[in-house]
C-alpha cells in the first residue's frame, strides 16, 4: 500500500500550476462518446479517476491515444458495447455519466452501482428523473438498465442542483428530439465546461452558468478540441497549504472569478492572497485571525451549491481553522457524515468539538503533533496531508490511493515547493 512520510513544521515556498479540474475531466471524457468522430480533450490532470475513466471508454469499444502531456484523444466512431464492466465501475463514482451519452448515443446502457468516496448517502434518484423526462426507461436489478427507443426534449425540472445528474442530462439532451429545458441545474464551473464542450461538439446550449440551461438537440455530433479549466478545489487546498506553513506560494493558472465566494471564506480566517492577471499569490505573513460576524458572533463557513462555497474545500478549511485564531462553526449541509474525518485531527492535538455529523466548532491555534492516519476520502485525506505539513514531528498517512485519485502527482508537486514528503510503498 502507498503511503505517505511527512515531515512538518516546514515553510512551502515558489510557484505551482493549478491541474485541470478533475470534476470536469470526467463528464468530459463521458462526452467523447456521444459523437463518431474524434475528441481531443486538453488539461486532463493524470490521476486514477481519469484512468478509470479512459479504461472504461475502451472497454465501450473507443480508441483512446495520449497525444500530448495532459492530452488525450478519443474515438467512439465504433463503439462495441453498452455494459460498462463491474471492476470499472466500482472504482468510480463518475461511471454514472456514461448513462446519458450512451443512451443518446446507443439507445442502451447495462450499468452495476457506481463507486467512489464513502462520504454517506449520495443519491442517484435525480439522474433517473431527467432521464426519464426525455423518455429513458429504467430498471434496478442488481445493476441500472437504462434503455430508450428515442430521447425527446423535455422541460425538466431537477428535485436538486445535483452537479452530475446536470452533466447526464444535458448530454443526453444534446442528441435528443427538439429542445431541452433543464431547471435548477446545477452551475459549477465543471458543469459549464461539459455546456461548452457539447457546444463544441455542436449542440446549442444557451443559459451556461445558469441554473436554466436550454439544450437543442441535434441528429449527430462532430469531434472537437477542447481545454477544460483549472481546478479551483485544487487552488482553494493550495492556498490553505501556503497559509498553514506560513509559506509564500504563488498558483498559476488560476480563474479569478472562480475564487470570489473562496475569498470571502478564508478572509474570515484572516487569510488573503494577491491577483496578477492568471496567477494568485499567498504572501508570507498572514494575520490567521477568525474574523467576527457583526456583534462579536463566532462567525460560520458553510457550503452551498453554486456559486457558494465549495463542499469539497470544509476539510481543507477545517484544518486552516485549527491554526487562526479564534473560533469558527463549520457548517458541511450537503453530505452526509463526512465530518467524522476530524477524529484523527482531534487525535493530532486540533481543538475541534464535533457537534454532529454536519457541524464541528474549531477553536485555534492548537499545536498539531505528527500521526500515523488512514485517508479516509480524496478531499478529507489532501486535509490530512496540510495538517501533517503544518505539525509538529512526522506522519504517516496511510490509503493514500484516495488522495491520488483528485490530486496529480502531489508528491512532487510538493517537494518542489520544499515540502518534506515521502511517498513510499509498505
Amino acid at each position: 500500500m502507498t503511503q505517505y512520510r511527512i515531515e512538518g513544521g516546514h515553510p512551502l515556498r515558489g510557484t505551482i500550476k493549478a491541474s485541470g479540474n478533475k470534476n470536469a475531466a470526467l463528464p468530459c471524457i463521458a462526452a467523447c462518446l456521444l459523437s463518431e468522430e474524434p475528441v481531443t480533450l486538453r488539461n486532463i490532470p493524470e490521476i486514477e479517476d481519469v484512468l478509470v475513466m479512459l479504461d472504461i471508454c475502451k472497454a465501450l469499444g473507443a480508441k483512446v491515444e495520449r497525444v500530448d502531456k495532459n492530452a488525450w484523444r478519443i474515438d467512439a466512431s465504433s463503439l462495441e458495447s453498452s455494459e460498462i464492466p463491474a471492476s470499472l465501475s466500482a472504482k468510480v463514482r463518475a461511471s454514472i455519466l456514461f448513462a446519458g451519452p450512451l443512451l443518446a448515443r446507443l439507445g442502451n446502457l447495462s450499468l452495476p452501482p457506481p463507486g467512489g468516496d464513502v462520504i454517506g448517502r449520495r443519491r442517484l434518484d435525480t439522474h433517473f428523473l431527467a432521464l426519464e423526462e426525455l423518455g429513458a426507461r429504467i430498471e434496478i436489478d442488481g445493476c441500472f438498465k437504462f434503455s430508450a427507443n428515442k430521447l425527446k426534449g423535455s422541460d425538466i425540472f431537477l428535485d436538486e442542483a445535483s452537479v452530475t445528474a446536470t452533466e447526464n442530462a444535458v448530454m443526453a439532451a444534446a442528441l435528443a428530439e427538439g429542445r431541452t429545458i433543464i431547471r435548477n441545474a446545477a452551475s459549477e464551473p465543471h458543469v459549464q465546461d461539459v455546456c461548452r464542450l457539447v457546444s463544441a461538439m455542436g449542440a446549442k446550449v444557451y443559459g451556461i452558468g445558469s441554473n436554466i440551461l436550454t439544450v437543442d438537440g441535434t441528429k449527430k455530433l462532430h469531434g472537437a478540441d477542447f481545454s477544460i479549466g483549472p481546478d479551483f478545489m485544487e487552488i482553494g487546498s493550495f492556498i490553505g497549504l501556503a497559509a498553514l506553513t506560513r509559506g509564500d506560494i504563488t498558483i498559476t493558472g488560476v480563474v479569478p472569478d472562480e475564487l470570489r465566494m473562496m475569498k470571502l471564506a478564508f478572509a474570515r480566517l484572516g487569510i488573503s492572497w494577491r491577483i496578477d492577471g492568471d496567477s494568485l499569490t499567498v504572501h508570507s505573513g498572514q494575520s490567521m485571525k477568525v474574523v467576527p460576524d457583526l456583534g462579536g458572533q463566532i462567525p460560520k463557513i458553510d457550503d452551498a451549491p453554486w456559486p457558494g462555497f465549495p463542499p469539497d474545500l470544509t476539510s481543507i478549511m477545517t484544518v486552516v481553522a485549527t491554526q487562526a485564531e479564534g473560533t469558527v462553526l463549520i457548517h458541511e449541509k450537503m453530505f452526509e457524515s463526512r465530518m467524522f474525518w476530524v477524529d484523527k485531527l482531534i487525535g493530532m492535538g486540533a481543538r475541534i468539538i464535533l457537534c454532529d455529523p454536519h457541524r464541528a466548532v474549531v477553536s485555534g491555534p492548537s499545536r498539531l503533533r505528527g500521526d500515523s492516519l488512514t485517508s479516509p476520502d480524496v478531499r478529507a485525506g489532501m486535509a490530512l496531508v496540510l495538517a501533517a505539513l503544518c505539525a509538529e514531528g512526522t506522519s504517516i498517512i496511510k490509503n493514500v490511493y484516495q488522495i491520488e485519485r483528485g490530486y496529480e502527482h502531489l508528491a512532487e508537486r510538493l517537494q518542489a515547493l520544499g515540502a518534506r514528503i515521502e511517498r513510499f510503498e509498505g
